[in-house]
């Protein structure tokens, strides 16, 4: 299993690591990875990998078996070599910006308006969030987009802990897509919102909501009987990011 570094410190930028494997001279599991794999509708880190000074680009990771596979661009990697690891810290911290963001939404309008979230997917430069509400009243929904805004604004912590899967279910509303459990596994990595939300979670998440900026609307559609579906962004922040 590979050690998933962004799950303690999601600030994490550079990595030393040594590579377990590589597959057709392109797919390479390394022993820890500060790179996030696609999951959860979440798009992966990019980055390169470094050793003796050459540059493997990072095109893309995903997560099988429990390992964290990095697609590389160029061959010439292998087995027990030792590299350097560098994300792509913009793409990084912009998708963080965004998942916090969907925590923060998640939370309101299952709170506020009694959705189920449905499913949801993140990219850098767009992201949307489907959701189940019988009504579909855009007064309801900016109403929500506004007090999105107004916690961004005020700000709360964001912590991570583990907790034993069977205990972090009994706690009401730790689950809120609909048809979708926590992995199965002994223990589930907890984010919590201070004061807004608490969910299962294994993404990167910035240290406070603060850091969001303003969540956007950039439109919402209405699929049909009780299915819809909001697109939203992040605005770009005064300071640089950390």
């Amino acid at each position: 299993m590979t050690k998933a570094l962004y799950m303690d410190d999601s600030y994490l930028k550079e990595f030393k690591a040594t590579v377990e494997s590589v597959k057709d001279n392109k797919y390479v599991v390394l022993d820890q990875t500060a790179f996030y794999p696609t999951s959860g509708g979440v798009a992966c880190d990019t980055g390169v990998l470094i050793k003796d000074n050459e540059e493997y680009p990072v095109v893309y990771a995903g997560k099988f078996d429990r390992k964290i596979s990095h697609e590389v661009s160029k061959p010439g990697l292998k087995e027990g070599d030792k590299v350097t690891g560098k994300i792509d810290w913009e793409r990084r911290y912009k998708l963080m910006r965004l998942h916090t963001s969907a925590h923060v939404l998640c939370s309101i309008f299952h709170n506020k308006g009694g959705a189920q979230i449905t499913g949801g997917n993140i990219e850098p430069d767009k992201a949307r969030m489907d959701f189940s509400l019988e009504e579909f009243d855009r007064e309801k929904i900016d109403e929500y987009l506004k007090i999105a805004n107004t916690l961004v604004e005020n700000g709360a912590e964001v912590k991570s802990s583990y907790m034993n899967r069977e205990e972090a279910l009994k706690i009401p509303d730790m689950v809120k897509l609909a048809n979708k459990m926590p992995p199965n596994v002994e223990k589930l990595r907890i984010l919590e919102i201070v004061g807004i939300d608490t969910q299962a979670d294994g993404g990167a998440h910035v240290k406070n909501i603060t850091e969001i900026g303003k969540i956007e609307l950039v439109k919402v559609d209405n699929k049909g009987k009780s299915n819809r579906r909001l697109y939203y962004m992040v605005g770009e922040l005064k300071e640089e990011s950390p």
